[in-house]
């Protein structure tokens, strides 16, 4: 985890390797998945399906040792068809590889502008190569791993953009708010994780009324739709429709439809007049 993370708000990255684990494993048909985060240039293992016995569990990698290493240092997937015997890799771990049995073995690292953040493993107890089917299956899921973690990266860069501005308490404030909101309701649009993409969206919502601590004035019962606020907080940023539309990758005609949705909602005839309402009611920055 990058250091201006917040653990309050960023979920554990454990519980995302976890789960694309589980469903790689389903595409992969390999009979062992495991993984492991990396940090500070070292891989630590710790999730584990189909695993016989303990002997994986907690250990550590450094670069260029084992196969776990080796990617590591190459930032390339690699694979091993008998992994004891194999001259291609180091064998500081063939104990606890070889005391649960495994033989062939693929790793493929989850790269994150650059940097290994977690190392995916597929493995089978049979001697044999690792087929085109796995290799597929954990190239797409490293991807989707080093998408999502972008993202929440990118969501704590902006946060603490967000808190440093605050603290300072400077004219450009609101703006950097606004900016944080609209780069928010856009990474949403990005993800694939459903409860990733509702949790960037909440966290979007909490900042429609954090400036100067305003209370939103009292207002009708009026809820815009997901789509309505992407819109709007980009409007409220100046962005013409062609903008939006390239922000958002929707049609510049999708946009004008979400646009006058909003303005209807709102009661307004005007761009203009619909950010000033969604800002007096609280639904945006």
């Amino acid at each position: 985890m990058p250091p201006t993370a917040s653990p309050l708000l960023r979920p554990r990255d454990g519980d995302a390797l976890r789960a694309e684990l589980r469903r790689t494993a389903v595409h992969a048909q390999l009979p062992v998945v495991f993984a492991g985060e990396v940090r500070d240039g070292t891989l630590q293992l710790s999730e584990f399906l189909g695993t016989r016995t303990n002997s994986l569990a907690g250990v550590v990698v450094p670069p260029r040792a084992g196969l776990g290493g080796r990617v590591l240092a190459e930032a390339r997937a690699a694979t091993v068809a008998d992994y004891g015997r194999s001259p291609a890799i180091t064998h500081h771990f063939d104990r606890p590889v070889l005391s649960e049995g495994l033989r062939s073995i693929l790793a493929v690292p989850v790269m994150v502008g650059g940097v290994a953040r977690a190392v995916l493993y597929g493995a089978a107890r049979e001697c044999a190569p690792v087929g085109e089917r796995a290799v597929n299956a954990f190239a797409q899921a490293a991807a989707r791993l080093a998408q999502e973690i972008a993202v929440r990266d990118e969501v704590d860069r902006r946060l603490a953009m967000l808190a440093r501005a605050s603290e300072d308490r400077d004219p450009v404030a609101s703006a950097h708010v606004r900016e944080v909101h609209a780069e928010l309701r856009t990474l949403a649009q990005d993800v694939d994780d459903p409860g990733l993409q509702e949790k960037l969206r909440s966290l979007s919502d909490r900042l429609a009324g954090v400036l100067d601590g305003a209370v939103p004035a009292e207002r009708p019962d009026v809820v815009l739709s997901p789509r309505e606020t992407d819109v709007l907080s980009h409007v409220a940023l100046g962005c013409s429709n062609a903008e939006i539309a390239q922000r958002l990758s929707v049609g510049a005609e999708t946009v004008k439809s979400y646009l006058r949705s909003a303005m209807s909602k709102l009661d307004v005839h005007s761009r203009h007049e619909a950010v000033v309402t969604a800002r007096k009611w609280g639904l945006l920055p």
